[in-house]
């Protein structure tokens, strides 16, 4: 029980840095006119939905797309290592990365009504970086446990980590307010090292698994 503990805290801990709730947070107050609670709730709500759906749909058919293309794991694991540390750098820099947000969907933001699935949800919450994460960690545990229990984990992670998704985008103003633009870089930064280090992890170990099979 310790160990299914200490692997569902790690998955849980790298969601939601990857998603970067934080950055959203700040981008959807700058987004949503005027930025207040009851126009924030339903935002909110739409775009931990979107998550959560794209999240599930990603852990139980990701690997099956991938393997259709004829995309192993490990191959996976070297392009996704690559895209979450050049998020990581951009986090580090205190900058949001533009693998999740271009200028063009910013654009195109500020023309929609309605932010909250896109681009709030897609891409600026989830994008390749989350994709590949949920494939990896997913593979990673079938490796040392069961199936039904690797699937129940990640499970277990994503409702968890889209959970507090909801509530920080759901009390954005407050946290704009409260940590102001220094605090969220401060943030931001520290949450670029975690991504880091999971990057290197993923490259690290499919570079490897890439090797022994050549």
């Amino acid at each position: 029980m310790t160990a299914y503990l200490s692997v569902l805290s790690h998955d849980i801990i790298a969601l939601i840095t990857i998603l970067n709730p934080i950055a959203a947070a700040s981008i959807m107050v700058g987004m949503v006119t005027p930025p207040t609670p009851n126009v924030i709730r339903p935002i909110a709500f739409k775009a931990t939905l979107t998550i959560l759906i794209a999240s599930l749909v990603t852990l139980f058919s990701g690997e099956f797309v991938f393997k259709l293309f004829g995309i192993n794991v490990l191959s996976l694991k070297v392009i996704g290592g690559i895209i979450l540390m050049m998020i990581a750098i951009n986090m580090a820099n205190g900058q949001q990365s533009k693998s999740k947000h271009s200028k063009e969907e910013a654009d195109e933001a500020d023309e929609k009504e309605d932010v909250s699935i896109i681009p709030l949800g897609i891409p600026i919450l989830f994008g390749p970086g989350v994709i590949a994460t949920i494939i990896v960690l997913n593979h990673n545990h079938i490796q040392s446990y069961p199936m039904m229990i690797s699937y129940g984990l990640i499970t277990i992670a994503i409702f968890a980590a889209t959970l507090a998704v909801y509530l920080i985008l759901r009390y954005a103003g407050a946290i704009n307010r409260a940590l102001g633009v220094t605090g969220m870089k401060i943030l931001t930064r520290i949450m670029g090292l975690i991504v880091g280090a999971i990057a290197a992890q993923f490259i690290i170990s499919g570079i490897k698994g890439l090797w022994g099979t050549m």
